[in-house]
């Protein structure tokens, strides 16, 4: 559940050049012994990933693999100093591209080893390499900086990004907010693996997405610690989040053995013991319903943030001041909806929220609730002159992006005319099969409705056109007919 930034210079022009293609073989680039151009030359690479909510977000040019973030914080002067260096694959011949990053202060920034120019301009910095980057070339770039990083604002949520809070910081970046606080191409259909070494006052702890690896490395007598923390899953940028503060973690897990890493900040009277072992039987609960646990852990971070949202971060959900069971069934189904298979464009966010919300219907059906269908009517009793009912849920516009009944509501309403349309047998196969088949990946509404026709043999695309793409109340769900037999 946040901003676009001012549009960059115009690009420069690249110099014409000619000589013999270089075969894409991932080999270093510039190679030993002198250079090979190649013969349709080198061109900057996009200032945006072309996503029309949001233009200037992401990048153009090259595939991220991996971020290794290191940082220092310093809570007195409320102020990070850092080193980013991320692992790439050009997509193009690049003559340069650009990270998107605001604030801070550069310092310096290295491609392959050899230092390299750069300049900003808006959300953009823009980096030129000493040398080309033909297309399937891996590299790598390392940024250094300093700074006191500034949380953005939504219009819809408030704050997003690098958040202090009363005894640290933490991160809640959708859906823009990661580029306050490290260089990233900060898009989610450039998903990528994440690793954080992140030094603290020694009174302070630190929590991330993943897993700790190797622990603090404390220096005893020092005035620092420092914790590490990896995600080896891709990972969407906005959902990249560190905790820092007075924590109390528990580490331990679910009945069915899925590792739980929870965190409650000290100031608070969230109840640890529950916020455990909750997290680990919703998530047990999830497995049953959606298809294995796609990642390693499971968890939360409950922290002293004056946020009036809770945000899905990979693995470790943040939730804002307490959590309820509701929050936490709500959080945790985005990890195999929206985290696992994430967006490819922000126009689709209904297939995070709405399946979100549905997930929040079936836990109170399966647990003496209210059933889905309940949940249903009582929504559907909007009358068809309800302004609330004009949002087109899969295409709400930029404005309508976190329109909550819009996107939650209504896009849990598309999921019950889907089981009503398909039965249950079929539209749990869906789920699992949706959650599964694309782990670790992206999706999109039309994929969806494809694979909802392709699994339950049904002709489906009416229902869908009509509940996300058309203004005003749909009729009252139906069941599909069933597929035609063949006939000897």
């Amino acid at each position: 559940m946040n901003r676009p930034y001012l549009i960059p210079a115009a690009a420069l022009a690249a110099a014409a050049v000619t000589a013999a293609a270089l075969p894409a073989d991932g080999s270093p680039w510039p190679p030993p012994g002198g250079r090979t151009v190649p013969a349709g030359g080198f061109a900057p690479g996009a200032a945006g990933a072309g996503d029309p909510y949001f233009p200037q977000a992401g990048n153009g040019g090259y595939d991220v693999t991996h971020y290794d973030v290191k940082l220092a914080y310093e809570p007195r002067g409320r102020r990070i100093s850092g080193t980013t260096r991320i692992n790439a694959t050009a997509t193009q011949n690049l003559s340069r591209f650009d990270l998107d990053f605001v604030g801070n202060r550069v310092r310096k920034v290295v491609v392959n080893g050899v230092e390299s120019s750069w300049r900003r301009s808006g959300q953009e910095l823009i980096i030129t390499p000493a040398a080309g980057l033909p297309s399937g070339t891996r590299f790598t770039v390392s940024v250094a900086y300093d700074g006191s990083p500034a949380n953005d604002r939504n219009a819809d949520l408030g704050k997003t990004g690098w958040i202090r809070t009363p005894d640290g910081a933490v991160t809640l970046s959708q859906p823009q907010g990661t580029a306050t606080w490290f260089p990233v191409n900060d898009h989610p259909s450039d998903k990528a693996t994440h690793a954080y070494t992140i030094t603290v006052p020694k009174n302070l702890t630190v929590v991330a997405n993943g897993e700790p690896t190797g622990e603090l490395r404390p220096a005893d007598r020092g005035a620092t610690r420092t914790y590490r923390w990896r995600s080896r899953h891709p990972m969407a940028s906005y959902l990249a989040m560190v905790a820092i503060g007075k924590f109390r973690v528990m580490d331990g897990a679910s009945p069915k053995g899925i590792r739980t890493i929870t965190a409650v900040d000290s100031s608070l009277k969230q109840n640890r013991s529950w916020l455990q072992k909750r997290t680990g039987t919703v998530t047990d609960w999830g497995a049953r319903t959606f298809g294995p646990y796609p990642f390693d852990s499971t968890g939360g971070v409950v922290d002293n943030v004056k946020v009036g949202y809770a945000l899905e971060t990979q693995t470790r959900p943040v939730y804002a001041g307490q959590a309820d069971t509701a929050l936490l069934v709500h959080e945790l189904a985005h990890q195999w909806f929206g985290d696992s298979v994430a967006l490819k464009h922000w126009k689709d966010i209904w297939l995070n929220e709405g399946f979100a919300t549905y997930a929040e219907w079936l836990y109170t059906e399966q647990h003496r609730g209210a059933t889905a269908k309940q949940m249903f009517e009582k929504a559907y009793k909007q009358p068809a002159g309800s302004p609330l009912w004009k949002r087109r849920t899969g295409a709400p516009g930029r404005k309508g992006l976190f329109d909550y009944f819009a996107i939650y509501t209504r896009g849990a309403m598309t999921l019950h005319a889907l089981r009503t349309a398909v039965g249950d047998a079929a539209f749990f196969r869906i789920l699992k099969t949706w959650a599964t088949e694309n782990a670790h990946g992206h999706g999109t509404t039309e994929e969806f409705i494809r694979h909802s026709e392709r699994v339950s043999g049904r002709k489906l695309r009416p229902m869908f056109k009509e509940w996300l793409f058309t203004s005003g109340k749909p009729s009252r769900p139906k069941k599909a007919p069933a597929p035609a037999q063949n006939r000897s």
